[in-house]
């Protein structure tokens, strides 16, 4: 197989399309932090597009590495030695495949490495977009919405003469923009936050303001944060991933990914220092991007946490494979027709019923199978943004709350690490202390409802929810997550 890089994309297989433009002539115009697999396979790609336009070479992307990490060591390693550049495979639920070697990363900082060179990098007057994707719980937001300035990572990092994390680097950075006077630029946060254009100013303009109030002030006045809504699934990659897209692609590219063929972006249009032309590529600007931020958060992405949570427990292990269960399957239709649908306003022209059909039909995809330990990853982060919403309509309507307290009682049991035969699986929950995981392991069943996550359901104001619940905490280890269900959904 071909091994990846500028030098070799003229030998690449003809059935792999290679940039349509001279990287060399390009200039990056974004910074993006935390260059996962989603921002790979989504934003990089709608900018590889882009850059093949006329006038649009100034907005390649140079990638900001976070972590300190053995795996964002081995990250940086690969995106050298293949001169940034990867494949992206999309796949369509037929089978059919496409693929596309992206080259709209041209750069790539190892932050934890060097955070002043991060930082000066950021200060480059051609960077006039700083994109985010540091997931749900890297905002530092409590329940209000408020950015909390006493959590230790804030509190170290307020303390360093050089930050670390993703506001302390971005505050600095444009700190020494302003006393420079080379001017802000837009912050577009790309997680899967309510408002995430909101949180995002929040979020930083508190950092900064704790910094230096007058700093925080010239932030607020002077820097945009737009909302955005991303869509797309991106499993993670193991090895065998690897091998097997490598050997599809007849490449040798360490670090392939892969996706569903659906993709959408929607941004809210307010940028203070100009932006690609990504309406151009399939992107959607908007005035308000709330509308189809409820439909994608409280369906697509709360029907894929009602789907993992107990897909966990029974034992599957991918989307695909939990979704063939016929009683799954009925409980997320009834869940997306009864429970979320009624409390949402689409956007105009939308229909609430086609796209619940599409998102079910997105999940049945064989060829991407998404993991659902992946997916259930971080619901102590995800529920609050993916479920308050709907339990907080379906609670104060006095609708049936059934599948809802299911899902809790699904998540608490998550919390124990196995599945209903006792397997053991790890759990990844950076949002949930130990002092929160314990009350969700505690004897008393009731307990693991006075968790954080909860503390916007205003379940002290509906007894039988938490009665409700730890029934099925019960049933589920009396009999099951199935079995459970099952009585439940007749």
């Amino acid at each position: 197989m071909i091994p990846l890089s500028n030098a070799t994309l003229h030998q690449l297989p003809i059935q792999v399309t290679t940039p349509r433009y001279d990287r060399q002539k390009t200039t990056a115009g974004i910074a993006h932090l935390g260059v996962g697999n989603f921002h790979r396979a989504h934003q990089a790609m709608y900018i590889n597009k882009v850059l093949e336009r006329e006038g649009q070479q100034g907005w390649a992307i140079v990638g900001v590495g976070l972590r300190n990490t053995p795996r964002e060591d081995r990250r940086a390693a690969i995106m050298a030695e293949q001169d940034n550049l990867y494949t992206l495979t999309a796949f369509a639920p037929d089978g059919s495949h496409e693929t596309n070697v992206i080259g709209s990363i041209i750069e790539y900082v190892h932050a934890a490495k060097d955070r002043a060179a991060a930082i000066k990098r950021l200060t480059d007057p051609n960077i006039k977009i700083v994109t985010l994707t540091i997931t749900e719980g890297g905002y530092y937001l409590d329940a209000e919405g408020n950015f909390t300035l006493d959590h230790p990572d804030i509190k170290a990092d307020l303390a360093r003469d050089v930050p670390e994390t993703a506001f302390g680097l971005v505050c600095e950075a444009l700190r020494q923009r302003r006393e420079s006077g080379t001017g802000p630029f837009t912050v577009l946060s790309c997680d899967n936050l309510r408002h995430n254009g909101k949180a995002a100013r929040t979020a930083f303009c508190a950092y900064a303001t704790a910094r230096d109030p007058i700093l925080g002030a010239w932030i607020k006045e002077n820097v945009t944060f737009p909302s955005s809504m991303v869509d797309r699934i991106t499993p993670s990659v193991g090895d065998a991933d690897i091998t097997r897209l490598d050997a599809l692609n007849g490449i040798a590219d360490q670090m392939p990914i892969f996706a569903e063929d659906f993709t959408q972006w929607v941004i809210e249009d307010n940028f203070c220092d100009g932006r690609p032309e990504l309406e151009t590529v399939g992107v959607q600007f908007t005035d308000d991007v709330g509308p189809y931020e409820q439909v994608k958060l409280r369906m697509l992405n709360a029907s894929h946490s009602m789907l993992a949570l107990p897909g966990v427990l029974m034992g599957y292990d991918t989307v695909p494979h939990a979704i063939e269960d016929t009683l799954l399957l009925g409980h997320l239709e009834r869940f997306l027709a009864e429970d979320a649908s009624p409390f949402i306003t689409p956007p105009k022209g939308v229909s609430l019923a086609q796209y619940a059909q599409q998102v079910l039909h997105r999940f049945r995809n064989p060829a991407v199978g998404d993991q659902l330990l992946r997916i259930a990853s971080d619901s102590g982060s995800k529920l609050p943004v993916f479920l308050t919403d709907t339990v907080n309509g379906v609670l104060g309507s006095g609708r049936d709350h059934w599948r809802l307290a299911f899902g809790t009682a699904c998540f608490l049991e998550y919390l124990r690490g196995t599945t209903d035969k006792g397997t053991p699986y790890t759990i990844t929950e950076p949002a949930i202390n130990a002092e929160q995981l314990a009350l969700a392991r505690a004897e008393d069943l009731a307990a693991g409802l006075q968790m954080t996550v909860f503390a916007g359901w205003n379940l002290k104001d509906h007894p039988s929810f938490a009665t409700d619940a730890v029934k099925m905490r019960q049933s589920i280890r009396a009999q099951g997550t199935h079995k459970t269900l099952a009585q439940h959904a007749g």
